[in-house]
């Protein structure tokens, strides 16, 4: 079912409110909202953003909306599950594994700005060398890294469907490589399997199943890096959850296992967690909580490591939510043109998260109403985010 039906029974259902009792607050058809609740048809924009309204949702429905459209063009969710399944028909492999770990580890390090679609492209094509690689003899050892390479560029694809919008196919993808994982006895690639969970629970508003991912993954990670990006997704729901304490309890606990950790060969990786990134997610939580000079310091803090010295920046997608972050500071401190400034700049990234982007912006654009509900400015801010849905 379309994350917006489900997200819909629920705000109404928390509300107390019947089907008859919405359509006549909307107003709007009794049998279309039926409908729109039982995925059998999709709210147009308007219709979507006044059953948020009603519902007091925050944000919440108009990007489940506008990321229901994304997923209804994804026509062919199983693809890359297909080729990973290939390589289990054979017990065999090359001895290029070192060439190709390199080459998947460069395209991990890509993830923060190369254009999607190719991205995907390129780690599907060596998924097919891996299968293709397979089907030669070797030994466990070989066998069990080129799972491993796998597991990787599984991981990859299935962020990237979903930074594009492609659920049923990330979803796929994640427990393709979950499964990579488990049989490898990878402890990494099985916690990164757990965080995409816990990511696309807190991207859909599911906090609750947000908590329950992390938490499972840092069960199975222990003490690797993928531990502190677990950490993270907990504190971000956490203060989604208005547990503001548990939220700084996390991010403490999260940055000790981090500086045990030390500093990693490649911070660029996407799978690998380093101070900077630490910094993106204090960041976010401190947004939440309000604390708008620590928020605003991280913020700033973001932009400045992500802008390589040629003036490029190298992570456009942590960048934006900076922005973000600069806006709803601004508007608290009542400048609203520096507001909107802030927030519509993020919106000029070419390398984007959709999910990601569309859940930090409406909790900005509820914010900017609340607070500043008649300003032009305030309607030029939505008329910028209703152009990226």
């Amino acid at each position: 079912m379309p994350t917006f039906g489900v997200r819909m029974r629920t705000a109404r259902e928390a509300r107390g409110l019947s089907l008859a009792a919405l359509a006549e607050l909307l107003p709007a058809d009794k049998g279309h909202l039926s409908r729109l609740e039982n995925g059998r048809r999709r709210p147009g924009e308007d219709l979507a953003r006044r059953i948020d309204d009603v519902l007091a949702a925050r944000g919440e429905l108009i990007a489940c909306a506008a990321l229901d459209v994304a997923a209804a063009t994804d026509t062919r969710p199983s693809e890359t599950v297909e080729l990973l399944h290939r390589m289990y028909a054979s017990d065999t492999a090359p001895a290029t594994i070192e060439t190709l770990q390199a080459t998947v580890t460069e395209l991990c390090c890509q993830y923060g700005w190369r254009d999607a679609g190719e991205l995907r492209a390129e780690g599907q094509d060596w998924l097919r060398e891996v299968a293709r690689l397979l089907q030669r003899p070797t030994g466990l050892r070989q066998h069990r890294e080129l799972l491993v390479c796998a597991g990787w560029l599984a991981l990859l694809i299935g962020c990237v469907e979903y930074d594009l919008g492609m659920r049923a196919s990330a979803e796929a993808t994640r427990t393709a490589a979950r499964q990579l994982g488990d049989e490898a006895g990878h402890a990494g690639i099985t916690g990164w399997a757990w965080e995409m969970t816990a990511w696309f629970a807190l991207t859909q508003s599911r906090h609750e199943a947000t908590l329950t991912a992390a938490r499972a993954g840092q069960e199975v990670a222990g003490r690797q890096r993928v531990g502190v990006q677990l950490i993270a997704q907990e504190a971000k729901a956490l203060a989604r959850l208005g547990d503001l304490q548990g939220a700084r309890t996390a991010l403490d606990r999260g940055r000790r296992l981090l500086d045990d950790l030390g500093t990693p060969d490649r911070p660029d990786n996407h799978f690998e967690v380093d101070p900077s990134k630490w910094l993106f997610y204090a960041m976010d939580a401190y947004r939440l909580a309000e604390h708008d000079t620590l928020a605003e310091h991280y913020a700033n803090e973001v932009l400045r490591l992500g802008t390589g010295s040629d003036g490029i920046e190298r992570s456009p997608m942590r960048m934006a939510e900076a922005r973000l972050t600069l806006a709803a500071t601004a508007l608290r401190a009542g400048e609203l043109d520096r507001a909107v400034e802030q927030g519509v700049a993020a919106f000029s990234a070419t390398r984007r998260s959709l999910p990601s982007l569309l859940l930090v912006a409406g909790e900005v654009d509820i914010e900017l109403h609340r607070r500043y509900p008649h300003e032009q400015a305030t309607a030029d801010f939505r008329d910028a985010l209703n152009a990226i849905r």
